[in-house]
């Protein structure tokens, strides 16, 4: 037998660090924070059955071939009348559906971007998109966020220095508008108002992630950046937080029908799955759709509260947090001296996981931040979650401070 020689794979793969939380789930007595999963209560399961088996029943031989039967072209049309829940007026041929919203993500970098380019996100970011970035062989810089969401004066001030220094401006910007990850804020009108603005005067486009769009705890929408400047921006969304992740299917739309015949050229499976197309096509016929994101929102309104309640119990003064009006996400900062890495693998030994802010950062990466998930846990095990969080927490404090001589 001949000896194996080693093989140079692409050299386009990033070094990425490695999650505390991968090894999560060998811990036996898990609290997975960490997750930003769904809760398995969200699922339709017997909706779900029904409309696989009417799938099959229904339309069977087209459904099950590779043009798929007339499923596609009814999930196409219900993506239409639901956007414009966010102030969007699209034509059908400008909706491009996608195996979730990761790759509506990859095929609007791809069409957009050649290797070398520029694209900007807000600090922090969702970390899957930094890999999706990084994997298209961009540069990635940041822009500051508030409580008010990505920081537009700030990005318009950095706009102009690159203009005055000749500098490359972004060809997109990154943004999750609606109950952001990992934050949870939401961007004010004011601000999509000035990035739409601001895009068309520099000439770049908004990669506009509204994925968390649906869940609204008060049930308000504010209108997408996309209706404020169509010419500059994809809007991507996505079924996995309102119907399952597991079904992979999200969408991009662009006025631009340019851009998404391109996107389409680089979709290389071709049609996003036609058979779940027509499964979600019959479910999406036959569910009470607001009845059914309210039963969603109000199970995730209590888990909210209840870790907010967990938190203030366990922490007191000694974390700060924007508590968010929707999404799945509850960010924790803690003293700027703290670093949350120090105390994650004592956390995760504890039964708990959670993701530690560096992996949500390109530069100038802030350390004492936590994300955690309040969707997939129940609220007993919430309170135990942060409970363990906040005994990792304080134990690690007190072993700094002796070091230090406190």
């Amino acid at each position: 037998m001949e000896l194996v020689k080693e093989y140079p794979i692409s050299k386009r793969f990033p070094e990425l660090p490695l999650l505390s939380a991968a090894n999560a789930k060998k811990h036996p007595d898990l609290i997975p924070f960490a997750f930003g999963h769904p809760a398995k209560e969200s699922f339709d399961i017997s909706l779900l059955s029904d409309s696989a088996v009417s799938a099959l029943q229904l339309d069977g031989p087209r459904a099950l071939q590779y043009s798929g039967g007339a499923g596609p072209d009814h999930v196409v049309n219900w993506i239409q009348q639901r956007s414009k829940h966010v102030s969007i007026i699209v034509e059908t041929q400008n909706i491009l559906v996608t195996a979730g919203s990761m790759q509506a993500i990859d095929l609007a970098t791809r069409t957009l971007t050649d290797p070398g380019d520029h694209v900007w996100v807000e600090a922090p970011t969702f970390f899957g998109a930094i890999r999706q970035f990084s994997l298209a062989e961009v540069k990635i810089s940041s822009i500051p966020m508030d409580q008010n969401g990505l920081m537009t004066d700030e990005l318009e001030r950095k706009l102009k220095e690159a203009v005055k220094d000749n500098a490359p401006i972004p060809k997109f910007i990154y943004v999750m508008p609606n109950y952001h990850n990992p934050t949870g804020v939401c961007l004010s009108i004011e601000r999509r108002k000035k990035l739409a603005e601001l895009a068309y005067e520099y000439n770049f486009y908004i990669l506009e992630d509204d994925a968390y769009v649906e869940l609204s705890f008060s049930g308000e929408k504010l209108p997408s950046i996309y209706s404020f400047g169509p010419k500059r921006v994809i809007y991507l969304s996505t079924f996995s937080k309102t119907i399952a992740p597991g079904i992979r299917m999200g969408w991009a739309l662009a006025d631009d029908e340019v851009i998404i015949q391109r996107m389409k050229m680089l979709k290389s499976d071709g049609s996003t799955s036609v058979f779940v197309q027509e499964i979600i096509s019959h479910f999406l016929a036959d569910v009470k759709f607001e009845y059914h994101m309210k039963r969603i929102n109000d199970l995730y309104c209590a888990r909210k509260d209840a870790m907010i309640n967990a938190v203030k119990e366990c922490f007191g003064e000694e974390v700060a947090f924007t508590e968010p009006e929707g999404g799945f996400f509850l960010w924790l900062s803690f003293p700027k001296e703290v670093n949350t890495s120090e105390f994650a693998s004592a956390a995760l030994s504890r039964g708990v996981s959670f993701i530690e802010s560096k992996f949500f950062y390109v530069d100038r990466a802030e350390t004492n931040h936590i994300r955690l998930s309040f969707t997939f846990t129940n609220e007993e095990d919430i309170q135990k979650g942060v409970k363990r969080i906040a005994e990792s927490y304080y134990q690690c404090k007190k072993s700094i401070e002796v070091l230090n001589g406190v």
